[in-house]
């Protein structure tokens, strides 16, 4: 205990996890992870959405091991190596085929931020223009340049020249539709399409013709937000129309976790670009840009890093996406993710605090409200800020990891391993009650639910 409190001396204020964990977690098997303490946990987190087989998994492992004792190539800026050769090969098979058909990668530094850089920089030269077109809840990562680009504004208030030129539209957020409470799921979504349309046709709008327009098809940090199919083919016909990249930002939903290998696709569309981190390395470091190859016209070196193409990383997600596609591991999330949601819904029936339950597969949020306070401005229930953060710490007393965020970070997210097991997924809803019920009071009398014998002081 000791060494953590010197950890916690000497770590950087700007941590964020460890606060609320006060223990080491020293050991992970798939969806379970193992404090110092001998506790074990259901881990809804997994680095993110970055483990998407879970700890350990050792399809993983054992690839990982006879790669660093092959004798090959540890690092290798952005040359060409067996492991990048192989790779490459795999994920043009993994990408949609009219998408793939066009394609060209880009190896960035190893976050997703970096790979949402590369696309700033690429789209402003291919177009010569300046402006960004982002969505209200946005996150596209924490450098400068994207933080200009994040719909959260408290990381912001403390920076000065954060990048400008970037317009802010509002995003199909259907619980709390940004244009009032009386304002329904379809009319929300039409509104949404309409200001599009009017800041890139509108000579009065305000708004320079931009080099982009950046979207998450399911927004992450924003509250496990996500847009129906009819509201992004909307926004790929009005982008096309007027001659506007699309890039979709797919770092936490991509690579499986909404049950599509990559979360844009239910929509059917084909978007100018695709940035992809997080999952894609098989829990490793590693960053992509997928772009259509008309828009190939920076200078060699025009976007460079180190440590670009991670070995190990492309080792571990040529395991992963080959793991995916042996197993039929998507329909397994769509399974499992099913199986979540309604035990979600099924909870949301006897908890008022329970505002919304939203997501696709495994990337699902539970919005907590404060249901005697009275409603905002706009009508909505106000977001119940404590409540949330109580439940997360109840939930990790009862053996569960998960995280919080969205508007006022009242959402909790559920994240697990996409190998997550149906009896996983009642442990799971089960010590979520438990937590819940502890906190907040329900309807009636929570019922008993497998797994409770399960949980861990």
């Amino acid at each position: 205990m000791q060494s953590l409190e010197r950890f916690i001396e000497r770590e950087s204020n700007a941590r964020t996890y460890s606060r609320n964990f006060p223990g080491v977690l020293s050991h992970g098997a798939l969806a379970q992870v193992t404090d110092s303490e001998g506790r074990q946990y259901l881990d809804c987190l997994c680095c993110a959405g970055a483990l998407a087989l879970g700890h350990n998994h050792p399809f993983i492992q054992q690839r990982v091991i006879e790669f660093l004792q092959s004798g090959q190539l540890q690092q290798a800026l952005d040359l060409a190596t067996p492991a990048r050769l192989a790779f490459v090969d795999k994920l043009f098979q993994c990408l949609p085929r009219a998408f793939a058909t066009q394609a060209k990668v880009q190896f960035c530094g190893p976050t997703g931020a970096d790979g949402v850089e590369a696309a700033l920089k690429l789209f402003k030269t291919a177009t010569g223009r300046r402006s960004v077109l982002v969505f209200q809840g946005a996150y596209h990562g924490m450098t400068h340049g994207t933080l200009g680009m994040m719909g959260n504004i408290a990381p912001r208030q403390a920076i000065s020249g954060v990048p400008g030129e970037i317009q802010f539209l509002p995003y199909p957020y259907t619980f709390r539709s940004p244009f009032g409470a009386q304002v329904d799921a379809l009319e929300t979504e039409r509104l949404s399409l309409a200001m599009l349309e009017t800041a890139l046709s509108d000579p009065e709008s305000g708004v320079c013709k931009p080099a982009l327009v950046l979207l998450e098809a399911v927004q992450g940090e924003g509250g496990c937000i996500p847009a129906s199919a009819p509201w992004l083919k909307g926004v790929r016909e009005i982008t096309e129309r007027h001659g506007v990249p699309l890039v979709i930002d797919e770092v936490q939903s991509g690579i499986g976790r909404t049950g599509d290998m990559f979360a844009f696709e239910h929509a059917g569309i084909v978007p100018d670009a695709i940035v992809v981190s997080k999952a894609i390395g098989g829990g490793y470091p590693l960053s992509l840009l997928l772009y259509r190859d008309a828009y190939d016209q920076w200078k060699p070196g025009a976007h460079a890093g180190t440590f670009r193409g991670n070995q190990i990383a492309l080792v571990s997600g040529l395991a992963t996406l080959e793991y995916i596609e042996q197993t039929n591991l998507l329909a397994h999330v769509r399974q499992v993710g099913a199986q979540l949601k309604e035990g979600l819904l099924d909870i949301q029936s006897r908890y008022p605090c329970i505002g919304d339950v939203r997501g696709r597969g495994l990337m699902l949020g539970v919005e907590l409200v404060d249901a005697d306070a009275q409603p905002d401005a706009l009508g909505h229930p106000r977001g119940a800020t404590q409540l949330a953060a109580s439940v997360k710490k109840a939930c990790l007393q009862a053996g569960l990891i998960i995280e919080s965020g969205g508007r006022n970070n009242a959402v909790l997210r559920f994240l697990p391993p996409l190998v997550i097991t149906a009896l996983e997924i009642q442990t799971l809803l089960a010590r979520f009650e438990q937590a819940l019920a502890a906190c907040a009071p329900a309807r009636a009398r929570p019922l008993s639910a497998p797994g409770f014998a399960e949980v861990q002081p």
